[in-house]
């Protein structure tokens, strides 16, 4: 096959033809309450082909192999059209020329667990929410894994067969009283092993608790607070609102964002370090090579506070006279790979939680996240519960918290930083330019953060 595609690519009339082929075999199990939703496999097998002339692009997806020597004709006939017309300059950043296999490292193989035992492991669960009692009123629990073999090459030479996994599910407890609901998750995912499903009965029985809890506790007074951010939260913050402001597309065709992300500015204290790495053994975002055959790293976004670098796909770095980082990422082979990041992390400090809490007259401790929105600098987060911090020590649950501000002022006031570094991961992904859920991960220890604005109920 890899002979086959680098025949096909090799001396085209195109500055630039690559091709995917993609085969993905999938399993996916849910319960909602006692009814089992769905449970079943599913295999499906496509490719694309993507061309580059004058700087247009052309790109055919589809899903019978048969006639691949049309579909590259077609891509570059459409990538000549597009640079006739825009009259552009193709410019990718050189990259080595790679031939290599790469497969998964598994922990536990998820192929080799029987489908009826995937659903026995889930159902349990679902069992455990439904008997927790009053006030958990009913469940939602649901599990995926992809096995995707992969094969690449480019009319550099490059030519690469890739093995990726990705599994994740959730399990979550809805809990109800007088009309009101509240839900809290348990959640799990990996990029190599299906171990991380197993073993959660404390934390289900945690997150019944946890959900029942939030119907007797008050809203949070609305305000300016020190607040204490876990793991999750912290992950989704650094993600959504700092992590797509580094991604080198929206950088290069925002030019008021050039002038915020400029290379040297100081963004943060000296301890403040973030990056992006695709080499995290178990991350939902560990990948070896990226969807253009270009190796991944860990690149540094934020050192000692200030902004370092940026995430490139092989496009965005020759256009703006950069290296390229290996973040080019598609869903799956109906897209072509855009700007995405892999894990976005929040390097680890010196501070226990402990050192956290214990000067805080009266803060809030956030926990979880679902989810937030972001507008260029602005963000808002909503946490999944949350817990007063009153004379240092913690104090009772209150819910309803959302978290805004502008990232890079929010950045600033970081003032403490955990040496707890944790990669929390559920089955969550990440869109962008209409692809969505790409699978992504996130590393954070807790952090400390002031004059944080809460919303919650007026004071």
């Amino acid at each position: 096959m890899e002979s086959y595609l680098r025949r096909l690519v090799k001396d085209q009339p195109a500055d630039y033809v690559e091709i995917n082929l993609e085969e993905t075999v999938t399993t996916q199990i849910s319960f909602r309450g006692p009814a089992l939703d769905e449970v079943g496999e599913s295999l499906t097998y496509g490719g694309n082909v993507r061309a580059l002339v004058r700087g247009g692009w052309g790109f055919v997806s589809f899903n019978r192999v048969e006639g691949l020597e049309d579909k590259v004709a077609l891509a570059i006939k459409q990538a000549r059209a597009v640079g006739e017309r825009t009259g552009g300059r193709s410019t990718l950043a050189a990259v080595p020329v790679i031939h290599d296999k790469v497969t998964v490292a598994f922990g536990e193989d998820p192929r080799a667990v029987p489908l009826a035992r995937k659903k026995d492991l889930l159902e349990g669960y679902n069992r455990q929410v439904l008997a927790f009692g009053p006030p958990v009123a009913t469940s939602f629990v649901f599990y995926f894994d992809r096995f995707r073999k992969l094969h690449f090459a480019n009319s550099d030479g490059t030519s690469i067969q890739q093995e990726k996994l990705d599994l994740a599910g959730a399990v979550q407890a809805v809990a109800v009283r007088d009309g009101r609901t509240e839900v809290m998750t348990s959640d799990f995912g990996s990029s190599n092993s299906f171990a991380v499903a197993r073993g959660l009965e404390a934390e289900v029985d945690d997150t019944c608790r946890r959900a029942g809890a939030l119907l007797d506790a008050p809203v949070v007074e609305a305000g300016e607070y020190t607040v204490v951010v876990d793991p999750r939260l912290a992950g989704v913050f650094v993600h959504e609102a700092f992590g797509h402001l580094s991604e080198g597309d929206n950088v290069y065709e925002n030019p008021n964002l050039q002038k915020v992300m400029t290379l040297g500015r100081e963004f943060g204290g000296k301890h403040l370090n973030i990056y992006d790495s695709g080499l995290t053994p178990g991350s939902r975002g560990w990948l070896k090579y990226d969807d253009e055959g270009v190796a991944t790293e860990k690149t540094d976004l934020i050192r000692e506070g200030k902004l370092v670098g940026r995430l490139h796909t092989r496009e965005t770095a020759g256009k703006m006279g950069e290296r390229p980082t290996g973040n080019a990422r598609a869903v799956d082979y109906r897209f072509p790979p855009i700007c995405r990041m892999r894990s976005t992390c929040i390097e680890p400090g010196q501070a226990s939680f402990e050192d956290m809490l214990k000067d805080v007259k009266l803060g809030v401790y956030v926990r979880e996240s679902y989810g937030g929105e972001t507008a260029g600098e602005m963000f808002t987060f909503t946490a999944g519960d949350a817990v007063m911090i009153r004379d240092g020590k913690l104090a009772e649950v209150v819910r309803n918290v959302t978290l805004s501000g502008n990232v890079f002022a929010t950045l600033k006031n970081i003032d403490m930083i955990g040496s707890d570094l944790a990669m929390p991961s559920g089955p969550g992904g990440c869109g962008k330019g209409s692809q969505w859920p790409l699978p992504v991960g996130m590393g954070c220890p807790h952090i400390r953060i002031q004059k944080v604005v809460l919303g919650g109920k007026a004071r």
